[in-house]
């Protein structure tokens, strides 16, 4: 009797959210959307192996440097990139550098020939129900992020999930007690927004992951009981970063939105952003994800950041539109159900 094929593979690139938080086992640890769709993925039940490299807390850039190596050394079928949350939770927060990241991460597994999936992620700010001081700075990177996201999905042809823009995302039930992860029904239905975008990408998918929970949806107490006993410190080791550049960013906004300039923060931000992928552009990156000959990161932006307290106060050019959506990306948010 011949021998089974082996295995195609789905190797999970990221930050926490990848890693499965807010969706737990018995006995201890994570499972996960990537885990859930890894297993409605190929022609047949098990046909595709989950290997999970995302690590809590990783930036765009350590998913380059650390992670992308080892998933394309295992020649992935399937691969993801979902990351950029915790890089808008840093003081040092530059858009260039994360555009740099995922340009190079994309392109090389692109090259090996992997099916690459990415998401634009919701705002934390507004997740957290922090202050409008406080939680527009933190809008603003991340819409930059999702920008560079949308744009380099597009670029190389991915499989995009607006998760950012779907309505379940507003959904409570959908994040677990920490309100930045998402809870099981959250995991499933992220799963199955990945599967509807591969299905109408024409890719070989099973049956979509199912609703049905495992285990009991998050309540209110138990985040009042989360907040109490773990989450004010939870909060407080994260903002130890990025506290002190956040208050800044704050009285900046104040002080714009006393002056009704408040548009020009947001024109500096796209002005940055727009720089960052221009970058791209001439960064050069080769197949095997490496710097092009002339060293380039793309950071010839680095000194542009949109929400430093010395930002520019006027804009540099018009507000760009959108940027333009692959048949793959359209259709997954078209189809993505609950």
């Amino acid at each position: 009797m011949a021998p089974s094929p082996s295995p195609a593979r789905f190797v999970a690139l990221g930050d926490s959210l990848t890693e499965g938080l807010g969706d737990p086992v018995p006995g201890g640890g994570w499972r996960g959307w990537a885990a859930l769709l890894a297993g409605a993925l190929g022609e047949r039940p098990g046909g595709v192996e989950l290997v999970n490299l995302a690590r809590s807390g990783a930036l765009a850039a350590e998913l380059a440097e650390r992670q992308l190596p080892a998933a394309r050394a295992l020649g992935p079928r399937f691969a993801s990139l979902v990351v950029g949350a915790n890089d808008t939770l840093r003081a040092a927060f530059a858009i260039e550098r994360v555009a740099a990241a995922l340009d190079r991460a994309h392109s090389a597994l692109s090259a090996d020939g992997a099916v690459v999936l990415t998401a634009c992620l919701p705002d934390p700010g507004r997740m957290l129900g922090l202050p409008a001081p406080l939680a527009r700075p933190l809008a603003r990177r991340m819409r930059a992020v999702n920008t560079v996201v949308h744009a380099v999905s597009a670029r190389y042809q991915g499989v995009h999930l607006h998760l950012a823009e779907h309505p379940w995302a507003a959904e409570r039930a959908c994040w677990s007690v920490d309100r930045l992860h998402p809870s099981e029904r959250g995991h499933r239905l992220l799963a199955r927004g990945f599967h509807a975008a591969l299905a109408a990408a024409g890719l070989p998918v099973g049956p979509p992951p199912a609703l049905t929970l495992d285990g009991p949806p998050p309540t209110r107490a138990g985040a009042a009981r989360w907040m109490a006993t773990r989450g004010t410190r939870w909060v407080a080791d994260r903002c130890t970063d990025l506290l002190p550049g956040l208050l800044g960013l704050a009285l900046q906004e104040c002080r714009h939105g006393l002056a009704g300039s408040g548009r020009l923060l947001d024109a500096a931000a796209d002005q940055a952003t727009r720089t960052a992928l221009a970058a791209l552009e001439g960064a050069g990156y080769g197949s095997d994800g490496s710097d092009g000959a002339d060293g380039s990161e793309g950071t010839n932006g680095a000194d542009r950041r949109p929400d430093r307290a010395d930002a520019p106060d006027s804009p540099s050019g018009p507000d760009d539109a959108p940027p333009g959506k692959t048949a793959a990306t359209a259709k997954g948010a078209a189809t993505m159900t609950g």
